[in-house]
């Protein structure tokens, strides 16, 4: 057998072993993936400016992306290492092992990571290790072509019973990995009863969307509630072993469990969550309906001292994020939420339980999966996105954006409806005008208020003539600020500029 053949031996051993590897993960942790561990360790060692441009190019699908990537240099790696087997097989399979153990070291480097947390890289490597043997002393008994049965080499075997192993061995990857996969994403069942709150949300108005076609809801569906994290699998937990701990900088450092919450004075609020990577005019950004208990009755119970300045949140898999303690105890809505939009959380979006912070960019305050509360200062501990030197405070910087008419898209000419959304949460949106070509600006119709915390949708009936033309909005908070027309990028402290899109009137 040639050098392609052995190639692809090195192929198919890897993708054995890593197969394998995810499959063993999916039973307990899959965060401990080897495949899914490195592509966490490359997310913790890239540069911001890299995970900008990332999350600015690929949007959601960085995450596919990276492991895309993580797994072609595996498996290239892995080719050239199944051409060495040809004559070195002790030096190849040690050089696998090795391969695969970066993933072993990767999931015992994160911060929850315990023993066990290696058996997935141990399946990986007892697969991936057999399989680069098996295949390549298999490869060295082939009958030459042409043998006739009776002669010396017929104690060989045929090249079809190679090319039927090598077939079994990537069916049987495929099938472990699609099944691990299955398993790691799988939404657990829960039949679970959200309480009444003890303070209910105001039932919601209609909104703009009724009448103009393409504007935002007032409400995001939590199926299309935007997404962005470092987690390249979603933590899967169970709820009657969770609990949360309020501690650090307390007089009486608490532990509650999921039950103390939904027993304590839960409050539903209409809050719009906005991540300091969204683009001027860009969709990470979303509103919903929140059920929780608000972050200042827990820190009355457990009593502050001492000269705290931050909240540390900790999350279940380690991840922090910092809050200023003034943003917490100032009388703004901060959650502990349990519920989205009338149900449970879904895991993606921190089931059992997170933080909701309104008027601060999710990175320093809506921290998912949310397993700890340390009051403590910036002295003393810095938080992921802190010691990558993002903004500390990084309120929310009054936005709006054009939902309809779509960038470069064409309309009919006549009466056309510009529409979309502003926000300014902790502060609220006084006004939103629109501007036509060089015109002045306009005053837009706002849609419904639903409090200061929530977006507000807006719109301009135009009478549109036919030719190209470029249309940009701008939003007023209510204590007088009018959107900066300053272009910023997402670092450190979110975007900022004003938003215009270019259309074509037919």
């Amino acid at each position: 057998m040639g050098r392609t053949n052995h190639a692809g031996i090195g192929v198919l051993a890897a993708s054995a072993g890593l197969a394998a590897g995810h499959l063993s993960a999916s039973v307990d942790e899959p965060a401990a993936s080897p495949l899914v561990a490195v592509g966490t360790a490359v997310i913790d060692a890239a540069p911001t400016p890299l995970k900008e441009l990332a999350v600015a190019t690929l949007g959601t699908a960085d995450k596919p992306v990276l492991i895309g990537s993580v797994l072609a240099v595996t498996l290239a790696v892995a080719g050239l290492i199944g051409i060495l087997a040809r004559r070195r097989l002790s030096v190849a399979g040690a050089l696998l092992s090795a391969l695969v153990m970066v993933g072993g070291l990767a999931a015992l480097a994160r911060p929850t990571a315990t023993a066990r947390d290696t058996v997935p890289a141990l399946a990986a490597l007892v697969v991936g290790v057999g399989v680069l043997v098996g295949l390549t002393e298999l490869s060295r008994r082939t009958v030459p072509a042409g043998t006739r049965p009776g002669s010396a080499a017929v104690r060989g075997v045929s090249r079809r019973a190679v090319v039927g192993a090598s077939v079994g061995v990537a069916v049987g990857s495929v099938l472990a990995g699609v099944g691990g996969q299955v398993r790691a994403t799988a939404r657990a069942a829960r039949d679970l009863v959200l309480p009444r709150p003890v303070e209910p949300a105001a039932p919601l108005p209609t909104g703009l969307e009724a009448s103009v076609r393409g504007i935002s809801p007032l409400q995001t569906p939590t199926d299309r509630f935007y997404r962005v994290d470092v987690n390249l699998t979603v933590p899967r937990i169970d709820h009657d072993s969770w609990s949360l701990d309020i501690d650090g900088m307390v007089e009486r450092p608490l532990r509650l469990t999921y039950d103390d919450l939904t027993r304590m004075r839960l409050v539903e609020r209409d809050i719009t969550l906005t991540c300091v990577s969204n683009e001027v005019g860009g969709g990470y950004v979303s509103s919903g309906r929140w059920l929780g208990v608000l972050v200042s009755d827990l820190l009355d119970a457990a009593g502050v001292s001492g000269p705290a300045d931050q909240v540390l949140s900790t999350a279940v898999d380690g991840f922090t994020i910092s809050t200023p303690l003034h943003a917490l105890t100032d009388g703004r809505d901060a959650l502990v939420a349990i519920g989205l939009n009338g149900a449970p959380l879904p895991d993606e979006h921190g089931f059992p339980a997170r933080l909701v912070t309104p008027g601060l960019y999710g990175f320093v305050g809506a921290t998912k999966w949310l397993r700890r509360l340390t009051v403590t200062t910036y002295a003393a501990e810095q938080a992921y996105w802190t010691r990558r030197q993002w903004a500390t405070e990084a309120p929310v910087k009054t936005s709006a954006r054009i939902d309809t008419p779509a960038p470069l898209s064409t309309v009919p000419s006549g009466r056309v409806a510009i529409g979309g959304v502003a926000w300014a949460q902790h502060r609220g949106v006084a006004a939103v005008e629109v501007r036509i070509d060089d015109g002045p600006w306009q005053p837009a119709r706002l849609g419904p208020d639903i409090g200061v915390d929530c977006w507000r949708q807006w719109y301009l009936p135009w009478d549109a003539k036919p030719g190209l033309h470029r249309l940009a909005v701008r939003a007023t908070d209510r204590t007088g600020d009018v959107q900066t027309a300053d272009r910023a990028a997402p670092f450190p402290e979110g975007s900022s500029g004003i938003q215009e899109v270019v259309v074509t009137v037919s």
